[in-house]
């Protein structure tokens, strides 16, 4: 049973230490006149690396109680000591890539075809029977060994829609050979209850991926619309609701970059009524509008097909051409389809 452990991710000590390079503390302010009040401020509202700073607008800093535009010109200021600001060639930039790890689905096809569970932003859209699988499989694969040196990694799970299920983990976990207990505890779930709440949890996501430097490589948000379609109705709240979503989607873009770990997003669909009498092909369409589309790395479109089998397709991808990969529901997760 202790080697089944061992096998999940475990706080090793040199990895860790790699991870944590890749971000710096914000204590480190305090050697360029930062007082450490100022520092606990910033952190209380999830910025907890000096790269925070330099994410966050003067105006947003402002607007954090305690903190005046002196204040906030100061630390800007430090920050800008510590980071390089410049360009970089694209040789340079190449290397740091070098530090984007991938995860494994428990298809090989979908891995073979895709390769987008990687420390980027990645969305899933679909009907609602298709999305399960994937949800459920992933928050176990990426706390497994994998390729190029990945060790695994925590996950955070966000669910907007209450359909987290732990026991299918358990499944999932036995396909594996890794033990119940290990993989539930490197899980952290939280319920959001309103848009907001979804917000506020990011602070907290923030909080942790700083907390555990390098463990955290998976956050998962389940449904990312689900609760703006409930806050937010009818064309005169339309504008404000897809503004708070962008503060959302740069909020995850930022921490994906942040903290190097992969986000993974589902989305909800709607049905176009009046598709019919166009000639539009597909009537189904993700809801968010462009927004959602503009703010994710990779776009997969999930279908239902025969049975077991669930579709999945390349709907935008800035480095992969446009695709389809067909895999298998499984009690053990997902799988490569059987003819």
């Amino acid at each position: 049973m202790k080697a089944a452990e061992d096998q999940v991710v475990e706080d090793e000590v040199g990895y860790q230490d790699d991870e944590e390079s890749f971000f710096q503390d914000i204590d480190t302010l305090q050697k360029h006149g930062i007082n450490m009040a100022d520092l606990k401020k910033l952190k209380s509202v999830g910025i907890c690396t000096v790269k925070g700073i330099q994410m966050t607008t003067r105006r947003a800093l402002c607007n954090i109680k305690g903190l005046s535009e002196a204040k906030v010109d100061k630390i800007k200021e430090a920050a800008g000591k510590i980071l390089t600001n410049g360009f970089l060639t694209a040789f340079e930039y190449s290397a740091k890539r070098k530090q984007v790890f991938h995860v494994m689905t428990g298809s090989l096809e979908f891995e073979l075809r895709f390769s987008v569970f990687r420390n980027v932003q990645i969305f899933f859209h679909g009907w609602f029977l298709s999305f399960s699988p994937c949800l459920c499989c992933s928050p176990v694969t990426a706390q497994l060994p994998g390729e190029d040196g990945y060790t695994g990694g925590k996950v955070i799970f966000i669910d907007t829609e209450n359909t987290f299920r732990p026991d299918r983990l358990k499944d999932i976990a036995d396909r594996f050979n890794v033990d119940h207990d290990a993989v539930l505890d490197n899980v952290l779930y939280a319920r959001a209850y309103t848009s907001e709440h979804q917000m506020e949890l990011l602070d907290f996501v923030a909080a942790k991926f700083h907390e555990e430097g390098g463990v955290f490589k998976l956050l998962i948000i389940d449904s990312i619309m689900a609760l703006f379609r409930v806050d937010f109705s009818g064309r005169g709240e339309l504008a404000e609701r897809q503004q708070k979503l962008a503060q959302m989607l740069s909020r995850l873009q930022k921490i994906s970059e942040e903290y190097n770990v992969a986000v993974f997003v589902t989305n909800q669909m709607t049905a176009d009524p009046g598709a019919g009498m166009t000639f539009q092909a597909d009537p189904k369409k993700p809801i968010g509008g462009h927004i959602l589309a503009h703010a994710s790395t990779t776009r997969i479109s999930l279908r239902k097909g025969r049975g077991e089998l669930r579709i999945a397709k390349i709907f935008d991808s800035p480095d992969m051409p446009e695709n389809e990969a067909t895999f298998a529901i499984t009690p053990g997760g997902i799988a490569d389809a059987k003819e």
